[in-house]
């Protein structure tokens, strides 16, 4: 996904329930998870997960370090907006918390071209390869959509303006609730190289 006036591109994934122990998340999900969508995340940035844990909701997190207590809720919130605009819609699939899994991976830049904060991940250009976005073969994404069946994305760090994470959780979980709600709407949407941005839905 797209925010045009910050030149990033978005996506979406979900994450895995466990145990904390000794203030530190374990390795020991509650549910299992695919280890075809482990391996398509350390893939896709380079990263090891070891961390699981759930946001106060229910979402499933694998995290590269043990996520603070600002992150999982500023997860929490974006689905929560998610939720809200596509009960508005009339869609009812894919809007329980449980139904989602975040990966959090390291960022390969914290600023912008315009020096803003924007924690994103380094992606391969494919169908971007020539356009505003290309950066030399590669783009920078806030957060890649991963599966739909789990459905899961990634997002990168933050050490702060968590707010950033609600909006990219937001905006790549608008991927999956068109997905599984409106598959034309879906299928306009989800190549953001032949324009469009985020919001989608209003």
């Amino acid at each position: 996904m797209l925010i045009r006036n910050s030149a990033i591109l978005k996506v979406s994934l979900i994450f895995i329930t466990a145990l904390l122990s000794l203030g530190q998340a374990t390795a020991v999900p509650s549910r299992p998870v695919p280890q075809a969508l482990i391996t398509r995340a350390q893939q896709v940035t380079g990263d090891s997960f070891p961390f699981t844990t759930t946001t106060p909701r229910g979402v499933t997190i694998f995290a590269r370090t043990n996520p603070r207590v600002e992150v999982l809720r500023a997860i929490d919130q974006g689905f929560a907006e998610l939720f809200a605009v596509a009960l508005r819609h009339g869609y009812r699939n894919r809007l329980n918390y449980a139904d989602y899994t975040v990966f959090i991976g390291r960022a390969d830049r914290m600023t912008d071209s315009q020096g803003q904060y924007s924690p994103d991940i380094a992606l391969p250009a494919a169908q971007y390869a020539g356009s505003y976005y290309d950066q030399g073969g590669f783009i920078y994404a806030a957060g890649m959509v991963l599966a739909f069946n789990p459905s899961a994305f990634v997002i990168a760090e933050h050490g702060r303006d968590f707010g950033r994470i609600t909006n990219v959780v937001r905006y790549e979980g608008e991927h999956i609730v068109l997905y599984y709600n409106d598959r034309a709407l879906y299928e306009r949407t989800a190549d953001h190289s032949r324009g469009g941005t985020h919001p989608i839905l209003q």
